[in-house]
Order: C-alpha cells, then sequence, then structure tokens
C-alpha cells in the first residue's frame, strides 16, 4: 500500500452531532493515524464533514425562522467544533454547500444521464422525512420506517427523474460476492446480496422543495439528497479540482458509515461510479451504534451527550481510549459515564499513568542517562504482529488490549526486579533494569499514537532527552 484515503459519513444538519457519531470518528481518525505512521503524513487523506442539502434542513430552518443557509452553517460549524474538541486529524472538512461539491455533482449527473441511466417519470410511493430516504412496502416494519420508528412515512406523488438502479443489480450481486473485502463485516454483505434482489429504480430528484443542487437543463427539480451526499468522497480529493490530488488518493480505501447508511453506500453508490466509469472504493466499514446505559441516544429520550461534554471532564484522549477500548466497532456497543470513569482510573490514571510515573521518578533518582541505541537489546522490542493485525482486522480493542497487556508484563517486572532495592545496592544491574523499562515505554508511546495522541505526544517528550525527570501525571485520579 502506498497510499491511503479514509472517509467518514457524512453528518446531516438537522442538529449537532452525538458521542454516537464521535464513536465513528474516532475509529477513522485511529486508522489514518496509523497510516501516516507507516506511509508518511502526504500519502494519507482523511475526509469529514457534514450533510446540508435537502427537506429536513430546510424544514428546521423554517421552525427556527432563519434562513436555510445559516442554519445550516451553524450546525456544520459546531460539528466541526465537537470533531475538534476529539483531535479529530481529518485533511478536510468538507460541506456539501461548497462551491466545487455543486460542481462535482452536476458533472457525475451528466456522466450518468449520458450513460442512458436518467430518465424521467412519476414516484408514487413511501418516503420517510427522517431518512431522506424511499421505502417499499417490503422495506417498512409495521407500515413504519425501519430506523425512524416515530416518524409518519409519508405517501408521495412527484414527477422525478429516475436512476436505472436496477440495471446494475447483477452486477452489484457478483460484485459483492466476488469481492470478499468490500462490505466489512461479512454479515452485512450478507444482508446487501438480499436487499440487491429485489432494487428498483430510485427517484433521484425532487421538486417539491427548493433547498438543493439544480438538476442540470432543470432548475424547478433539485438533485436527491442521497445522489448528491455520496459524491462528497469523490469532491473531498479533488474531483474536476486537483487532478493530481484525485489520482493520487482515488479510490477510497475504505468508508466508514453506520449500519444505517449501508444499502445507499454499498448498492447505489457503486451503482452511480460505475454509470459514471469511476473505479468503486475498496472497503466499506459498518459501524454499530453506541447505547448508553441500555438505551439508544435519542432527543425523546433526553440521553444525547456532545463529545465536548466528556472531553471538559476527562479529556480527550480518555474519551478516545473508552470509546474503542470496551466496544466492537463493527456491533452495537453499551456506555455510560460510570464505566468511562472507571476506565479512567483504573487503566489510565492506576496503569498507564502509573507506570510513566514510576520509571521517570526512578531515572531521575538514580541519575540514569540515556546512552542511545547501542544500549537497546532483541530482548528490548516489542513484537507488533498482534497489534498490526488488530488493525488489518479493524479490531481497536484488540490493539488497546495488546499495549495495556505490555503495560502490565512491565509493571510486573519492576515489582519483580525492585530497582529502588537495586539502587541501594547500587548494583550495575540497575542501569539494565532502567534501559529496557524507558525502551519499553518509548515502544509503547509509538503504539498509542494513533489512539492517544496528545498522552503519546508527552510519553515522548518526557523519554526523549538524555536525562528523564518526573512530570506532573498524565492522568491525574478522579
Amino acid at each position: 500500500m502506498s497510499k491511503f484515503y479514509i472517509t467518514t459519513a457524512i453528518d446531516y444538519v438537522n442538529d449537532t452531532i452525538h458521542l454516537g457519531h464521535a464513536f465513528q470518528k474516532i475509529a477513522t481518525d485511529v486508522l489514518a493515524r496509523y497510516y501516516r505512521i507507516s506511509l508518511g503524513k502526504d500519502n494519507v487523506f482523511f475526509l469529514t464533514g457534514t450533510d446540508e442539502y435537502g427537506q429536513k434542513a430546510e424544514k428546521a430552518a423554517k421552525q427556527q425562522n432563519i434562513a436555510t443557509n445559516e442554519f445550516v452553517k451553524k450546525i456544520s460549524d459546531s460539528d466541526q467544533k465537537e470533531q475538534d474538541s476529539l483531535n479529530i486529524s481529518y485533511d478536510r472538512f468538507i460541506r456539501t454547500t461548497d462551491s466545487d461539491h455543486a460542481e462535482v455533482v452536476k458533472e457525475i449527473w451528466n456522466k450518468v444521464e449520458k450513460n442512458g441511466d436518467v430518465y424521467s417519470g412519476e414516484y408514487e410511493g413511501s418516503y420517510c422525512e427522517g431518512c431522506e430516504a424511499y421505502y417499499t412496502k417490503e422495506d417498512l416494519i409495521n407500515k413504519k420506517c425501519p430506523i425512524h420508528p416515530t416518524l409518519t412515512i409519508k405517501i408521495i406523488k412527484e414527477k422525478n427523474y429516475f436512476f436505472k438502479w436496477s440495471k446494475y443489480k447483477d452486477f452489484l450481486i457478483n460484485y459483492i460476492r466476488n469481492n470478499q473485502d468490500f462490505i466489512f463485516p461479512t454479515h452485512r454483505a450478507k444482508e446487501m446480496l438480499e436487499f440487491a434482489k429485489n432494487i428498483k429504480d430510485i427517484p433521484i430528484s425532487r421538486s417539491n422543495f427548493t433547498w438543493g443542487i439544480p438538476v442540470p437543463n432543470d432548475p424547478k427539480q433539485v438533485i436527491y439528497v442521497w445522489f448528491d451526499a455520496l459524491v462528497n468522497y469523490l469532491t473531498g480529493v479533488g474531483f474536476l479540482k486537483d487532478k493530481k490530488l484525485f489520482n493520487k488518493f482515488w479510490p477510497a480505501d475504505v468508508h466508514i458509515l453506520g449500519k444505517d447508511n449501508l444499502r445507499w453506500h454499498a448498492l447505489l453508490w457503486p451503482a452511480m461510479l460505475k454509470s459514471a466509469n469511476i473505479e468503486l472504493p475498496k472497503t466499506i466499514l459498518v459501524n454499530g451504534f453506541l447505547n448508553i446505559n441500555g438505551q439508544k441516544i435519542s432527543k425523546s429520550v433526553g440521553n444525547v451527550i456532545r463529545p465536548s461534554e466528556w472531553v471538559k471532564k476527562y479529556g480527550a484522549d480518555a474519551v478516545r481510549y473508552y470509546l474503542l477500548r470496551y466496544t466492537n466497532i463493527t456491533e452495537d456497543s453499551d456506555i455510560s459515564e460510570e464505566k468511562l470513569l472507571q476506565a479512567y482510573n483504573a487503566d489510565l490514571a492506576n496503569g498507564l499513568g502509573n507506570l510513566v510515573s514510576r520509571v521517570a521518578k526512578l531515572c531521575e533518582n538514580s541519575n540514569y542517562v540515556q546512552m542511545g541505541s547501542e544500549e537497546r537489546t532483541s530482548s528490548h522490542l516489542i513484537d507488533i504482529e498482534e497489534y498490526s493485525s488488530a488493525f488489518a482486522s479493524f479490531k481497536f480493542n484488540d490493539a488497546l488490549s495488546f499495549i495495556w497487556g505490555n503495560i502490565t508484563e512491565l509493571d510486573k517486572l519492576i515489582n519483580e526486579e525492585k530497582p529502588w532495592e537495586l539502587a541501594k545496592q547500587n548494583s550495575p544491574k540497575l542501569r539494565t533494569i532502567l534501559a529496557h523499562a524507558v525502551d519499553q515505554i518509548q515502544e509503547i508511546a509509538v503504539l498509542l499514537e494513533p489512539f492517544l495522541p496528545k498522552t503519546a505526544e508527552k510519553i515522548e517528550e518526557q523519554f526523549r532527552g538524555p536525562k528523564i525527570t518526573s512530570q506532573k501525571p498524565l492522568f491525574p485520579r478522579i
């Protein structure tokens, strides 16, 4: 692999993102940081952003009695601040209202139309305003949307432009079957194969509202929000605007998105790209949902938590650590602030923080001076095969468990060797033990970089020079 292009789902601007959305952004950030270490900063591109067109945004702006463009900017700015609070290292925060995006969407529309895959027709059927999605009767559960069961499904009748999605049914089924890495985990691929059997042509324009990108040559219609939003992955790396950037990074290596967005990414998006004669992305990684104290995160329940709320209390690295150590990215997981506090004190304050403080204090009290790489022996090196394997299979919790296993082992070694007693005896063994401990901590810091970037930086600074001194605790016990 010479480059790595990774994207998150872009968040809809009906409200500011919560911890459930942050879960996905942190996982994406960890992968981006991991590959920057191995491939170099210039060979990784990380895209995130906001999805700003559609009927929901127009409706929400009217309810607040402000212009739609002002409303979407307000939410987009707050989303960006939430991501920044978590130290998310995106290369571009795209807004679908960006001018270059509108040009790309129109270009893709024209390519698809030129290929004979757009036609005019009348749509009559079920529509969920929450998803901004069309549903067949078979998709509904008790006549309700499977994602938004509290909303009333609307029956709409409109003259629209349609995309010949059904034309690509066989292509999609064969592509998913023949490319085992395309959808991860594999049980999600099986779901998509079932859904693909019933693919029908889909309306890709709307005529009953105006907040959207106008259809080329027919400004009375706006482009359907999903047809518009999916194209952001092309816009983000310079399609039309920066050919060199686009040729370097496309196709996307990983799209990370929630299970509720899967059918659009696994079936509609590849069909659009095939129609436009553009290479398909390599892998779609489907993340599960987070529940808080056993309940779905929702406004109606009243348990919506913004990432910055926890960051203010515990710090970004602690939130990042907890959300990836005690969850499985591809499955639904349950979280709570109580569990976060337990993880903070047990793993970060007593575990990592205590180990770093102990070794630094021992070095300071013993006047230990690092001599350089000649002291390193092969036995000091951490075998990272297990760590790398965890990343390859997106098992972030396993990668963190591996790091904490090494923290525990080093703690155990220090307790067994008792360097404080060796210091009293002026034993030559003391230097060997301290050299090994310092070496291990430096390596642990490198392994921590994708997950706890600020903490890793502090450790590396503390243990970089010839003389090591004790500093403030990394994670003061709460």
